[in-house]
């Protein structure tokens, strides 16, 4: 059930995110879309809203708790960035905004330390998520399943850490076709 609650809750983070698009820059409504991309915030804390009725009464944490822990951690981190994402590419389509600046050498290197501060930042908040469920609802045997979790947030952690270190070390070049337009 309770993954059926986090594909709604993600579809409805995109859904919200294309309406506020479509009403900043096709029906050119800049507030009303503003408001729309606020709801993308308002779906991550109904998620976990519905993860502490879960567990508040009664249920047992399974693999589906710990996942919504990851998904706010990581909507949270990378929800701001993913908006921008999503919005250059609808200006440049709709609104005949510039098409969107690829970066290379020791611009993608910093690029790629910002998402290491970012995925920090996602790890802490699904950590603390976990551990605040842990807590609160005090009774090992049903929380069982959350422990692990941490050792997937250490992992994604490295996995992002490294992926840094090596464009540190080996700077991203641009592509044959990108360096001919260029």
């Amino acid at each position: 059930m309770l993954v059926i609650a986090i594909v709604i809750c993600e579809v409805a983070f995109w859904v919200a995110i294309l309406a506020g698009l479509t009403a900043r820059y096709l029906l050119r409504r800049p507030r009303l879309g503003a408001v729309l991309l606020l709801l993308a915030p308002v779906i991550d804390a109904v998620l976990l809203a519905l993860v502490l009725v879960d567990l508040l009464g009664g249920g047992t944490a399974s693999w589906q708790h710990g996942l919504a822990a990851i998904y706010i951690g990581a909507s949270i981190a990378y929800g701001g960035r993913m908006v921008s994402w999503a919005d250059v590419r609808f200006k440049q389509r709709f609104a005949g905004g510039p098409a969107p600046e690829k970066v290379y050498g020791s611009r993608y290197t910093l690029k790629c330390w910002r998402d290491v501060v970012r995925t920090t930042l996602a790890v802490a908040i699904a950590a603390a998520i976990l551990g605040g469920i842990i807590l609160l609802v005090n009774d090992p045997e049903r929380t069982d399943a959350l422990s692990g979790f941490f050792r997937i947030l250490g992992i994604v952690f490295v996995v992002d850490l490294l992926w840094a270190v090596s464009y540190t070390i080996w700077p991203k070049k641009p592509a044959a076709a990108d360096s001919v337009t260029a």
